[in-house]
């Protein structure tokens, strides 16, 4: 019987594009800013 994962490489559990999930967080909240005015909840 195989051991379960042996074929998945270990890694020390960091985000492996930590810029990239930065810049779509960034991307994300101005999305939800940009539907929120949009939607007349914020009246700037």
């Amino acid at each position: 019987m195989a051991e379960v994962g042996v074929d998945v490489p270990q890694t020390d559990a960091k985000a492996p594009f930590p810029y990239r999930t930065i810049v779509s967080i960034i991307l994300l909240a101005g999305n939800i800013l940009v539907a929120a005015i949009y939607f007349n909840i914020i009246n700037p």
